[in-house]
């Protein structure tokens, strides 16, 4: 399975969502808050066009992300049918 890493935060809705759906199908992934881990947030920002948009997910060192939250994207994103 793919490396995956979710930057979030605490009170995102769109986070809540990609979360339930990964829990329910069983998939694993680092769940990283923005607004704890130091750098995450400036990450999140240099993939995102200075925009702290979270869901980010990185998936094998490949990132996108997921505001607004997108069921479709999110399954053509980790390969899913």
């Amino acid at each position: 399975m793919a490396n995956i890493k979710m930057y979030t935060t605490t009170w995102c809705g769109d986070c809540r969502s990609a979360k339930r759906f990964m829990r329910e199908r069983g998939i694993s992934y680092e769940e990283i808050n923005i607004e704890e881990q130091e750098g995450a947030a400036e990450y999140v920002m240099s993939i995102n066009g200075g925009k702290r948009k979270v869901p980010t997910f990185e998936v094998d060192g490949r990132a996108f992300d997921l505001s607004p939250y997108d069921e479709r994207k999110l399954r053509d994103e980790l390969g899913l049918l």
